[in-house]
């Protein structure tokens, strides 16, 4: 196992939050095209399509509708995958303009509940950080309120 290099504070953010699921479970609602369509967005957008090649090199797209407008779409390509344990992925807003970030999602079994800590770096300003740490903090909330109608 690799030593964890330490993220640059400026340019990446942590987010942690346990939930009331199996790891399994979890890991799959990060995986599934089906789950994600049920909540990978922040509470106020829904997804409008999720597109998944789970496998190293594989890639993925997903576009979070907005309640008016057009859709945010994300996509990226998997660099780890670690069934139930981790998930590495670039990530990238179409058409944004930005460089991809490095998203890092650790699963951290607890006896029935799962412990799931986000690491999201390579952001090209602290602004754009702190955006990201909005919607992710959103996401995983929308994760939680969904979880329990995920079979």
């Amino acid at each position: 196992m690799r030593p964890a290099a330490r993220p640059d504070p400026d340019t990446s953010l942590t987010v942690r939050r346990t939930f009331a699921a199996a790891r399994e479970r979890v890991f799959r609602a990060w995986t599934d095209p089906a789950a994600l369509r049920g909540w990978y967005c922040p509470l106020e957008l829904s997804v409008a399509a999720a597109e998944v090649d789970l496998r190293v090199g594989g890639a993925y797209r997903i576009a979070m509708q907005p309640p008016q407008g057009d859709p945010h779409v994300v996509v990226g390509t998997y660099r780890e995958i670690a069934p139930p344990e981790r998930l590495v992925f670039t990530w990238r807003w179409e058409g944004g303009g930005m460089e991809d970030t490095l998203v890092t999602v650790e699963f951290h079994d607890l006896g029935g509940r799962t412990e799931v800590v986000l690491v999201h770096e390579l952001f090209p300003a602290p602004e754009a950080r702190d955006l990201h740490l909005q919607g992710w903090t959103s996401c995983l909330e929308h994760l939680a309120a969904w979880l329990p109608t995920f079979a």
